[in-house]
């Protein structure tokens, strides 16, 4: 028998902080994303939701280009809206290595996926120019305008342009009120003609370096603070259609039923066990399933559900979405139901940069007195994008139970002051060494 819940349910408890919290409760980076967490920066009064190009990203450009200006640096928004802020060089002009992470969130957000790796990449500079200190390559920190895809139906659209490989904008495409997206370039005074013309020219970047939190549990489970990428996973993402046939659920028998949520409800199951059976890498998730035609006394005629599959590697991937689609063909025959399975987006794995990774782990080394903690990321980040333009390196900040992409997303202050002392040992090292010089590396 099914017990009412009538307890309300306990929200997630704050983040457990470390030893060294009580003198980093003033840390910058951590306390900017709180204020940037709810209104006006945000186009939602309850929770957090900063799409793109909305009034809330218009209104969190301007106050983070104000942060940048006080670090020293000079800003401008480029022709795709994101905006950049430029530390130079020991010579005017330089290349620049880019600092980076986007700006904007989903829906019901919290308040550090991407927008903490914009705030360290600001305090590294501001740390820089108050000794004065100026380097062999410029410095550029950009806040990414798209990355989510919360607003359009595109996501990355922002780095694509950076880095030079979006072919064509879908200026055609509408976001929920049912606005183009070249509307909506124009009433922010974008030119959608000149969209493109934000890509970097290879020979101006020596490299890219982003900070995050993992979104995963490895690192607490670890108990450590940061820790080091090696790869952003491949991801295929599918939709799935399953077809039955109607029926009333009083008078059609058990037997002779061809119930499209049964199958589908079948269908999860195999798809979590290949996931759970595959490598720690593996990675299988249905996220939204659709029924039709809904009603409680109807057996459900159709159904719809997401399918994604990721992992490090492209190879373990597609044998699993191998294995996938076999045992889903296999029950959708044995059922005697209709199978569609939908390719809707391909991600190749995109590996880090192995001398840049080398150099950020032996920067964790020196900073932490421990070995570098070495993961692969399963959600996609702006740096799969950059690394067609050039050599790409990401850091990961734990977070509390690894939750993202929920208003119970939560970091330590002490980790996030050990992420900006990573991230300038690692600038100060790279600038010391031939590393820094482009032709040494292959993006």
């Amino acid at each position: 028998m099914c017990i009412p819940r009538t307890k309300p349910i306990t929200p997630t408890p704050p983040f457990p902080q470390g030893p060294a919290e009580a003198s980093k409760k003033d840390s910058r980076p951590v306390n900017r994303c709180d204020h940037l967490g709810s209104h006006p920066f945000s186009d939602t009064q309850d929770g957090l939701f900063r799409a793109y190009l909305s009034p809330a990203h218009a209104a969190t450009c301007k106050q983070v280009a104000l942060w940048m200006h006080e670090a020293g640096m000079a800003t401008r928004t480029d022709a795709a809206g994101n905006l950049i802020g430029r530390y130079e060089g020991q010579t005017p002009g330089a290349p620049a290595l880019l600092i980076g992470s986007h700006l904007d969130s989903v829906r019901n957000a919290g308040r550090y996926d991407g927008t903490l790796g914009v705030m360290l990449g600001i305090e590294v500079v501001a740390h820089l120019a108050a000794q004065g200190e100026r380097l062999p390559f410029a410095i550029e920190v950009i806040g990414f305008g798209d990355e989510e895809g919360s607003r359009f139906p595109a996501s990355m659209l922002t780095s694509r342009a950076v880095a030079g490989t979006l072919d064509a904008l879908p200026l055609g495409t509408v976001d929920a009120s049912g606005t183009t997206l070249h509307d909506v370039l124009h009433q922010n005074g974008l030119d959608p003609a000149r969209y493109l013309e934000a890509a970097y020219k290879p020979e101006q970047v020596v490299g890219y370096l982003e900070a995050h939190i993992e979104q995963g549990p490895v690192l607490e489970a670890a108990g450590l603070g940061v820790g080091v990428v090696t790869a952003i996973a491949a991801q295929y993402r599918f939709k799935v259609s399953i077809q039955g046939v109607a029926g009333h659920a009083g008078t059609m028998p058990m037997s002779l039923r061809k119930d499209a949520l049964a199958a589908a409800a079948q269908a999860m199951v195999a798809i979590e066990r290949i996931g759970a059976n595959g490598p720690p890498d593996l990675v299988a998730t249905v996220g939204q399933l659709h029924v039709g035609p809904g009603a409680s006394n109807v057996v459900p005629g159709q159904t719809t559900f997401s399918l994604d599959i990721r992992a490090g590697t492209a190879q373990v991937r597609d044998q699993a979405t191998t294995q996938i689609c076999e045992a889903l063909q296999n029950i959708a025959d044995e059922r005697g139901v209709g199978l569609s399975i939908e390719l809707q987006n391909d991600l190749p794995a995109t590996p880090c940069n192995p001398a840049l990774t080398a150099c950020l782990a032996a920067s964790v080394t020196r900073i932490t007195g421990q070995a570098a903690h070495h993961l692969v990321s399963g959600a996609g980040h702006d740096a799969m994008v950059m690394a067609a333009l050039t050599p790409v390196c990401m850091l990961f900040l734990r977070c509390h139970q690894g939750i993202s992409h929920n208003p119970a997303e939560a970091v330590r202050h002490d980790d996030a002051h050990t992420a900006f002392l990573v991230m300038l040992d690692f600038i100060r090292a790279f600038a010391t060494t031939t590393a820094h010089k482009p032709t040494e590396f292959s993006a």
